[in-house]
């Protein structure tokens, strides 16, 4: 199954990591670009090597990553280890503070067939290709993707609090969070915790276009590289893991925006709704969470200021003609893509995923922002997707439709970078530790 392995982080160095909260970025795919544009006025900081401004595959960013070495800027471990990574935080209305733990390590490139590493979300060719082009220029993994593995006793958890005992680096990001970074030298417990992954499946939570990037990488070394080795470091992927069994793993939903529907109007679109739907309507936008908590096929509607609960009428689910597992038909994202993107607004399930008329929003908020402002016609507000529900899809071999969980908090980029490059990768591990 899995095979995992301790490496050699590049970070930066001494004197900036005391500010390294100054140098952190968020992920690629959730940054906005006005927050992009403010942290490229620290020409340290991540982002000049995750989301380039120059583009994945310029020149000036392979002469950036040079000199930020030459220069001393990021400096590489001496020792293989593994990463222990604790993330804080609290969620609204509750005081309680949560930690996510987990560690960093490199795991073996497995393609999806081999079902070691298991998808849960389709991937878009564009942004793949993307993550393909940094990682060639760059040869450094900027960011680990999260992966999950299934561990009910809680097994190597001692060894993850005895490293937060002197943290590398402790700093808030910017959701809010406490983000701790610890380190495991101790070749024993590195082989346990090796020991512990080698016979479970990871189901991949998050970067899923950046582990699909890395497998693209991996697919053409084989065939241009006369010198290919299956042990060659670019056949490993630098991951944060977390347990499933953790009880601070949190999954948010991601709703859906609809725009640009031509000569669309409220009470047509609700005329075409009822035949699939219950429809009541509500007196504001902040009933929608409470009334749709916990309730199968339910959704919340807003179009203009007007505010709606929807249910899908049982007897329409078998209606649902979609050739996939019944666990899936059973998914509320299911049949808000079937009954209301493909069978009310015409929106065919394989264009879908590349439709401009669809938009996806974590924010509750943000959306009722942009519909009060014109941005968007409808929002169809979700509620969270399990973690039971994400390995039950997971082992079938099938995918969530896209942008269906959103897991929380997000890993930070900018605490640690992979290499694949060979002469980066060959020091062993110090058993005097």
């Amino acid at each position: 199954m899995a095979e995992i392995k301790p490496f050699r982080a590049w970070r930066y160095n001494e004197v900036l990591g005391e500010n390294v909260d100054e140098l952190t970025s968020p992920l690629f795919d959730v940054v906005s670009e006005k927050y992009r544009k403010k942290l490229y006025e620290n020409k340290f900081n991540s982002i000049h090597i995750s989301v380039p401004q120059e583009g994945p595959d310029g020149v000036l960013l392979d002469q950036r990553i040079a000199n930020w070495k030459k220069d001393g800027v990021i400096v590489q471990d001496k020792t293989p280890a593994i990463y222990v990574y604790y993330q804080y935080f609290k969620l609204p209305g509750d005081n309680k503070e949560h930690c996510r733990k987990g560690f960093i390590c490199n795991i073996r490139l497995y393609n999806w067939e081999e079902k070691v590493v298991l998808r849960h979300e389709d991937t878009m060719p564009h942004s793949v290709d993307d993550r393909k082009k940094l990682l060639e220029h760059t040869q450094l993994h900027v960011s680990p993707t999260h992966g999950l593995y299934t561990d009910e006793n809680k097994n190597i958890d001692v060894y993850l609090d005895e490293a937060m005992a002197n943290p590398i680096y402790d700093c808030e990001d910017y959701q809010g969070v406490r983000d701790v970074l610890g380190v495991i030298h101790d070749y024993k417990v590195i082989g346990e915790i090796i020991d512990l992954l080698k016979d479970k499946q990871v189901i991949l939570a998050d970067g899923h276009h950046r582990y699909q990037g890395a497998l693209a990488y991996l697919e053409e070394q084989r065939v241009i590289n006369p010198h290919h080795s299956n042990d060659a470091p670019y056949n490993f992927h630098t991951m944060y893991l977390t347990n499933t069994e953790s009880d601070d793993l949190r999954i948010f939903p991601t709703h859906r925006l609809v725009k640009k529907i031509k000569k669309f109007k409220e009470e047509e679109f609700l005329n075409q709704l009822s035949a699939y739907f219950h429809i009541r309507s509500l007196d504001n936008e902040e009933d929608i969470r409470q009334v749709i908590s916990g309730k199968k096929w339910a959704f919340g509607l807003m179009i203009g200021e007007d505010v709606y609960k929807i249910r899908l009428k049982q007897e329409k689910y078998y209606e649902l003609d979609w050739e996939i597992p019944e666990v899936l038909k059973q998914l509320d994202i299911t049949i808000l893509h079937y009954f209301i993107m493909e069978k009310v607004l015409g929106i065919k399930k394989e264009k879908q995923p590349s439709s401009k008329k669809i938009q996806f929003e974590r924010s509750m908020s943000a959306c009722i922002k942009k519909v009060l402002g014109g941005k968007a016609q409808v929002a169809i507000l979700t509620q969270e997707v399990q973690m039971k529900t994400v390995k039950e899809v997971c082992y079938t071999g099938y995918t969530l439709p896209q942008k269906s969980t959103y897991f929380y908090p997000k890993v930070i980029c900018g605490y640690l970078f992979g290499s694949i490059k060979e002469e980066d990768n060959n020091a062993k591990i110090d058993r005097s530790f």
